[in-house]
């Protein structure tokens, strides 16, 4: 009788489904990556007769979302490792005296695991929200204005339109991040973008991540709800390659579920993933500073960063432009030894 190994084979075959389905991505990525990310600088044309060069480089650091091992730091002189503060941004800083001719030259690498970030769906959200609950006194910082991301005036006007009628911080926080999604577009063409000015995006109604996420953060906290900029660099499929630039997104607090993620960028650039990106960030980056207006540790000449993602430099007391910058990444398999850090 060939009951039983039939019965036999359909039991081996469910549970190869099984363990394929366990192992199955994530909604859009991975729900883990695993890369060595390179973040290279190259001091150029340093003035003759210059005294003392100052540089500061953000540093990713191990969070809830991602591990963070420090395989290398190289450079002309010693890099010590600070912290910034309200936000706790972790910072590499040296110093350079008398520097000679010619370039200098450091160069970052970590290995990072980065998991997906998923809060759950909005329906799930809106479930697990506490309304329009207080939100805890520990995070006035997001909900004061920043230089280029105000919460009055128009900002104000606009916010109060968009949430008319909505009830609770998860389904106000949705309204604005599909205002944002409908009005601005993704374009970099011309002068202006990239700052993060909100009231420029307001006008331009367009940008790039940085000016899709200030005006959400202006907009949300106009409504009394925390919510922080946040910034790292995108992690493109394939092996190996140059990243080009930075990405950066935002989060909101809702009572009775904590920090959600929002990427309305990304949602933009790829409308299918319009309902994932509110509530959920795919591995597919690497995060390293939060927050607008930084003063750095220690404390720059200059006046505080709009914000911190590429090196910033000092010659005699005054910012220094000439600075090149090359990031890249390679996919590391998993459980790669850690290299000595050097110096």
């Amino acid at each position: 009788m060939k009951t039983r190994p039939m019965l036999m084979l359909f039991y081996i075959l469910a549970l190869i489904a099984m363990s394929v389905a366990a192992l199955m991505p994530g909604e859009f990525s991975a729900p883990s990556r695993m890369f060595v990310f390179t973040y290279q600088v190259t001091l150029k044309d340093l003035p003759a007769g210059a005294k003392r060069v100052r540089i500061w480089i953000p540093s990713a650091a191990t969070d809830a979302n991602q591990t963070v091992t420090v395989k290398r730091v190289t450079g002309p002189v010693p890099l010590h490792a600070t912290r910034e503060t309200p936000f706790g941004n972790h910072i590499l800083y040296g110093e350079i005296s008398h520097p000679a001719a010619g370039p200098e030259e450091f160069t970052l690498e970590y290995q990072v695991t980065r998991k997906e970030y998923a809060r759950g769906d909005y329906d799930h959200l809106l479930k697990a929200s506490q309304g329009n609950a207080a939100a805890p006194a520990s995070l006035a910082a997001y909900l004061a204005p920043d230089r280029l991301v105000p919460i009055d005036g128009r900002i104000k006007t606009l916010a109060d339109e968009n949430t008319r009628g909505k009830q609770g911080t998860v389904e106000k926080a949705r309204a604005l991040y599909d205002f944002v999604f409908n009005t601005v577009r993704y374009d970099k063409s011309g002068t202006g973008w990239g700052r993060g000015d909100s009231l420029w995006v307001c006008d331009a109604k367009h940008g790039n991540c940085t000016d899709f996420h200030s005006l959400f953060i202006s907009l949300a906290r106009a409504e009394g709800i925390p919510a922080r900029f946040e910034i790292g660099f995108p992690i493109p499929t394939g092996a190996e390659g140059t990243i080009p630039g930075y990405h950066c997104w935002a989060e909101f607090y809702a009572n009775g579920v904590g920090w959600v993620p929002v990427d309305i960028s990304e949602a933009w650039k790829d409308p299918k993933k319009r309902e994932y990106f509110f509530g959920s960030l795919d591995a597919n980056r690497v995060q390293f500073t939060v927050g607008r207006d930084l003063t750095l540790q220690p404390k720059q000449d200059g006046p505080p960063l709009n914000y911190f993602i590429y090196p910033y430099v000092e010659v005699d007391g005054k910012e220094f432009e000439g600075v090149e910058k090359k990031f890249t990444y390679r996919e590391a398999a998993a459980g790669a030894g850690h290299a000595r850090v050097a110096r």
